[in-house]
């Protein structure tokens, strides 16, 4: 590997749980200086500095996301009380901040969510918040955002601490500026000089010398922060029927997207029942249809439980299965839009794996002016990504969660990074097939009841970070 600028992490005025987030900074960055990912999670310290009182122990909580910064936003939320909804809530929006070519806010997606609603038994469901085209033309047709609508129903479902809370750090990042992480540098890299041919990107992701942002530059979104504090401050509803959702829609059609505010109104994130397989002595749900990576994952989870030694025949098994879906029976070689997953669990067993995808890498190319919104591409342009996520449970217990990504190798790395987390006791012991990409949490003796058995780990082919107290 070739050396590595440090990551700076963003210094906020915290309490006394929080600056211990700022210790797991510095031990992640550090470890990330020495490879390429993060498998291991990483434990709080209780060493008491002179003259300063004892840190408090974190509760348990694991997070794992493609940015550090990202990871960590999620990991302060838990410490701060929050649930997996909230730090899942957290690490989203932090993400539309630090990854807007896979995750930004313009994006749609889908999360397995395993938790308790009031005082009845934790259950597996799937939230739904895809993106959705536009019905306006435009010479760049665009998605309906849909990112904040799915969060945003998940945290007032689930969430316990106040949605402002959990925006927090996204709002902060946005506002202040944080570091060009590997992985958004590496998108960037492809994009290159066309993505700065449009004014209002070439205002965000350009230097002062004109050339595209590299790895530690600081990515400041003045116009992005400001939309994230209404949405904090108005709610949901501002966003997709008040007067932001007019400036948005105006700006997307200054941008060549073609939004009108009926395409806002009526765009609605969804719970669904998700796919369900008994394998492993345990019950696994993957995301349904029309996240498409579920059926190529419960094909490749099928195939390894037939024969777990034949992996290239299980890939191909996902990865044929999900496409002929998504192409409608038939088969296709046509390019897959990039995705991005994240996820997280708490203290109960709680548990949120999501995953989001901009219908291509940046959507259209295009910022909506004064919004610092980059916009989803159309799926009415672009066949929809092969969204992949699974989550098992043995009986009332958590027992493994995994989202994937390497656009066709998803719905495999997928499969195999389940199949793997329940047969060890380790997140990852082996990497998945390329090029899906992986990340991982597992609890080999169950969440509620063995806390200890747990881990996250992030693809050591990636550049994201797990971390985690147990």
């Amino acid at each position: 590997m070739p050396n590595q600028p440090p990551l700076n992490v963003p210094t906020l005025r915290r309490s006394a749980p929080a600056r211990r987030i700022a210790i797991l900074a510095s031990s992640a960055l550090a470890l990330l200086l020495s490879g390429c990912g993060l498998q291991q999670h990483l434990l709080g310290s209780n060493v008491k500095g002179l003259g300063e009182p004892a840190p408090q122990r974190g509760v348990v909580g694991f997070a794992v996301t493609p940015v550090p910064e990202a990871t960590l936003a999620a990991q302060k939320i838990l410490d701060e009380g929050g649930n997996a909804a909230d730090a899942a809530t957290a690490a989203g929006f932090a993400l539309a901040v630090t990854l807007p070519s896979r995750a930004g806010l313009g994006s749609g997606g889908a999360c397995l969510i395993h938790m308790k609603v009031r005082k009845a038994s934790a259950s597996t469901t799937a939230l739904m918040f895809l993106p959705e085209p536009g019905t306006g033309g435009g010479s760049r047709p665009a998605a309906v955002p849909m990112l904040a609508r799915g969060l945003i129903a998940m945290q007032a479902r689930y969430g316990r601490l106040s949605l402002a809370a959990d925006m927090a750090p996204a709002e902060t990042m946005a506002g202040g500026g944080v570091p060009v992480s590997r992985t958004l540098a590496a998108d960037l890299s492809v994009v290159g000089n066309a993505f700065l041919a449009d004014p209002a990107a070439r205002a965000i992701f350009a230097g002062p010398d004109g050339r595209i942002l590299g790895e530690g530059a600081t990515l400041q979104q003045p116009d992005l922060a400001n939309v994230l504090n209404r949405l904090q401050a108005n709610g949901v509803l501002d966003f997709y029927q008040g007067r932001l959702a007019a400036r948005i829609t105006n700006a997307a059609d200054q941008a060549g997207g073609g939004l009108t505010t009926a395409n806002f109104q009526s765009a609605k994130p969804f719970y669904a029942t998700p796919i369900t397989l008994h394998r492993f002595g345990t019950q696994i749900a993957l995301l349904p249809r029309p996240a498409f990576g579920g059926v190529g994952a419960a094909a490749g989870i099928e195939a390894l439980a037939q024969n777990p030694q034949n992996l290239q025949f299980a890939a191909s098994q996902a990865r044929d299965s999900a496409i002929a879906v998504r192409n409608g029976g038939g088969a296709g070689s046509d390019a897959l839009p990039a995705s991005a997953g994240f996820a997280v669990l708490d203290d109960q067993g709680g548990a949120v794996g999501c995953v989001t995808s901009m219908d291509n890498l940046f959507g259209t190319g295009r910022v909506a002016p004064g919004t610092g919104i980059v916009l989803a591409a159309s799926p009415s342009r672009i066949k929809p990504p092969l969204l992949a996520a699974g989550l098992a449970t043995q009986g009332a217990k958590f027992r493994a969660m995994a989202v994937g990504s390497g656009q066709q190798g998803a719905p495999m790395a997928v499969a195999d990074g389940l199949y793997n987390a329940l047969h060890t006791r380790t997140a990852m012991p082996n990497a998945v097939p390329s090029p899906g990409r992986v990340s991982v949490i597992a609890c080999a003796g169950g969440l509620p009841g063995a806390p200890k058995s747990c881990a996250a780990a992030a693809d050591p082919r990636s550049f994201g970070l797990a971390v985690g107290n147990r």
